[in-house]
């Protein structure tokens, strides 16, 4: 008795259009988190930049 497993074969048509519906969605969905991250990068920084307001420019 053998218990071999079949050779491994080429995805099938399927498959193959699966995954690139699969790796299309994940680029997709890192471009926009990478986005995401760039704006929020931005907003940080002007939210730390120090400015003056009326106030401050009278003295």
């Amino acid at each position: 008795m053998s218990d071999k497993l079949p050779p491994p074969q080429a995805p099938s048509r399927e498959a193959a259009s699966r995954e690139e519906r699969l790796a299309a969605k994940l680029r997709e969905n890192l471009r926009r988190r990478k986005q995401q991250a760039r704006s929020t990068a931005l907003r940080d920084d002007d939210e730390t930049t120090p400015t003056l307001s009326k106030r401050d420019k009278d003295g």
